[in-house]
């Protein structure tokens, strides 16, 4: 590994771990975290109390997956929110881990609120 990707990898952690910091979920009102690799996305709801994940999506799961990788990042939020109201979860604490609120995840976001979820 070469001593600047170590670098970019040393402020990646300790951004996750500000984030991460201030922010934490229940039952009634858990953690949506959101992941993106570079050609997928992934969001959970996450109880810390228990430290289980009560529901998850990823855009694979979206049905008619064509368009760009926001769009399907926008259907992957509202997915995700579908199963929370399913659950009876209207209420969420957001966690873009040590990722910018741009772009994707951001989109993640907007689809949640779509969906149904308060933030």
């Amino acid at each position: 590994m070469s001593k600047k990707a170590k670098f970019e990898q040393q402020l990646k952690a300790r951004r996750k771990k500000r984030v991460k910091a201030k922010i934490y979920g229940t039952k009634k009102k858990p953690r949506l975290n959101v992941f993106r690799s570079l050609k997928h996305i992934y969001a959970q709801l996450i109880d810390d109390d228990q430290g289980l994940t009560i529901a998850a999506a990823k855009d694979l799961e979206v049905k008619g997956a064509k368009g760009k990788k926001t769009d399907l990042a926008f259907a992957v939020g509202q997915l995700i929110a579908a199963k929370a109201v399913k659950l009876g979860i209207s209420e969420v604490v957001f966690d873009r881990s040590s990722f910018q609120y741009h772009g994707r995840v951001k989109a993640v976001a907007e689809g949640a609120r779509k969906g149904g979820l308060k933030f």
